[in-house]
């Protein structure tokens, strides 16, 4: 009886630990980052992006993997926080990327492009339909502040179909006031109050199954397809008029085995400024094509061009 239920440990455990290796295994060959492997992507405009793998380095006892990229980003509301980030580790449960304040950075600046639209839009609409005699001056002044968590979850190792996991969260707040000037000195009338908007954007990610991929660098087959998707929440210190809700986004990603990442599609709402519809944004000085880019979706993909993976032992970081 003892014999047997050794031998019945020995069966299990050899199972066990040869799937957890092929589990490690086949996510890794997902995500190679052999030293001076490149990649070459091209946008939809024609635009090409360059990774390349090189040194990593060692931050609170893991040992982080490097990317760099070329061209190097000029303005942070084009950062991509699936094709930019630089350090990312490979555990025991996920391939994480260390975010630290690149996620801060690019939502920020996204949102106070959306903001200065905004703006503008608001004093070009009450200055130009106020009464002549009036005289009214609008300005907008406003801030915005950004917390991300500092690892993003891009890969679980046990790479299970349906499987759906939290990539990140972060959290945004918009505080705005209007400074309104020529309007009636009604005695007793309140001072404009100030607005916060906050916003709470949960990023989940989801494997969806493997398709083949046709890109300019070749077919590859069984490509591991995972979709992330956003959800966000908002609360208004005040009521707000519109019941539309903040802008999400849909990204879609496409993992070759030993290759890594060779298609990219992402549809993405603007946060604040989907909140309104094409009729809110329209003043006598704006087309309805310009109305309408103020609220639509932009569109971003990426399809791999050319690449080179040099040989390589796989890495697993996670005890490091």
């Amino acid at each position: 009886m003892l014999k047997k239920l050794c031998l019945f440990l020995i069966f299990f455990l050899t199972f066990y630990f040869s799937t957890t290796l092929i589990g490690n295994e086949s996510t890794q060959k997902s995500f190679p980052s052999t030293l001076d492997s490149f990649w070459v992507y091209e946008d939809q405009d024609g635009n090409e992006l360059t990774r390349r793998a090189i040194e990593g380095e060692e931050i609170a006892g893991k040992i982080y993997n490097g990317f760099s990229f070329e061209p190097a980003l000029e303005d942070w509301a084009d950062f991509n926080r699936y094709m930019h980030l630089s350090l990312f580790n490979i555990g025991e449960e996920w391939i994480t990327f260390l975010v630290e304040d690149e996620i801060e950075k690019a939502v920020k600046a996204r949102l106070t492009k959306e903001m200065e639209i905004f703006s503008k839009m608001v004093k070009n609409s009450l200055e130009n339909n106020s009464p002549p005699e009036l005289d009214l001056t609008v300005e907008l002044n406003y801030s915005v502040a950004v917390e991300a968590k500092d690892d993003f979850n891009l890969l679980p190792i046990q790479t299970t179909p349906d499987k759906e996991w939290d990539a990140t969260q972060i959290n945004a707040k918009i505080t705005m006031k209007f400074d309104i000037q020529g309007l009636p000195d009604f005695q007793g009338a309140a001072e404009m109050s100030e607005i916060t908007l906050d916003f709470t954007i949960l990023e989940t990610g989801k494997i969806v199954g493997t398709e083949t991929v046709e890109v300019t660098a070749g077919t590859f087959e069984d490509c591991l397809k995972i979709e992330y998707r956003t959800k966000t929440e908002m609360t208004a210190s005040q009521p707000t008029a519109t019941e539309d809700l903040p802008g999400e986004s849909i990204t879609t990603l496409w993992f070759a085995p030993n290759v890594g990442i060779v298609k990219f599609h992402q549809q993405s709402d603007k946060i604040f400024l989907n909140m309104m519809s094409e009729r809110d944004v329209v003043d006598a000085t704006m087309s309805d094509e310009e109305a309408a880019e103020i609220t639509a979706a932009s569109v971003k993909t990426y399809e791999l061009k050319r690449y080179k993976i040099v040989p390589g032992a796989l890495q697993d970081n996670s005890k490091n």
